[in-house]
């Protein structure tokens, strides 16, 4: 089965925002991304809403029909709020700081344990599937598996910074987290500077890779080759791993 694509619209809104109105339009761009083959709409709102607003989230809610991935970090009780009020198909729990301009690093799920473990726990009891952010640690992975969460997203900015240089040694850390996060039950979706270029070789190399988010990258080549096209263009290079 091939990876799914879910697309991160964050880069439409920041935008958006750049002029104030609503052009272009978050909703509009989310069904067509949907319309265009993505199978999955992923936001990540933070406090200071500099890109996805809190509002949007809700109403990309009421217009998504493919899987709904909210990510943020949940040391926010806003966030909080916001996701067990929409009750995404996925809430995806990312350790980042609230003036942070990207997500740098995953959960130290060994001392972080108690924490994730109780907030997993009130997710879940609301019905909401449940992945945290993850570097590529065995340890860490293992860690993961403690806390109770469904997957884990591997943070693949380090893969992608190499993959130029050796892709082959670039992937080593990746297989070996992947492995054991499988052999421990959870599932496995990744994201962080996935491209055209380093995709499919990613895809190929972790065959139980169930997703991935990719955004900033997909929307700057969307403005070289179209929209449709570009989402076209990711899903065969996941279509073609295995």
């Amino acid at each position: 089965m091939a990876t799914r694509l879910s697309v991160n619209i964050n880069k439409i809104a920041t935008l958006r925002n750049s002029r104030g109105g609503n052009n272009p339009d978050v909703l509009k761009v989310a069904a067509d991304c949907e319309r265009f083959g993505a199978e999955g709409i992923t936001v990540h709102p933070r406090p200071d809403e500099r890109h996805i607003r809190y509002a949007d989230v809700y109403a990309l809610n009421e217009i998504v029909t493919t899987e709904f991935n909210i990510e943020g970090n949940p040391l926010e009780d806003k966030f909080m709020h916001l996701v067990l009020d929409v009750k995404p198909a996925q809430v995806t729990l990312v350790p980042d700081d609230p003036g942070q301009l990207t997500s740098n690093h995953g959960w130290d799920t060994i001392n972080q344990l108690d924490y994730l473990s109780d907030t997993i726990a009130i997710f879940k009891q609301a019905g909401i599937r449940v992945s945290i952010f993850v570097d590529p640690v065995p340890e860490l992975v293992a860690a993961a598996a403690a806390t109770g969460t469904d997957r884990i997203e591997l943070y693949t900015e380090a893969y992608a910074a190499h993959y130029h240089t050796d892709r082959h040694e670039a992937i080593k850390n990746y297989v070996r987290a992947a492995n054991v996060a499988y052999n421990n039950g959870m599932g496995i979706n990744a994201g962080h500077d996935l491209d055209l270029h380093n995709l499919q070789f990613f895809a190929q190399s972790i065959p139980q890779l169930l997703e991935v988010s990719i955004g900033h990258a997909l929307i700057s080549d969307a403005l070289y080759y179209g929209l449709e096209n570009t989402i076209q263009m990711y899903r065969r290079k996941l279509q073609t791993h295995g």
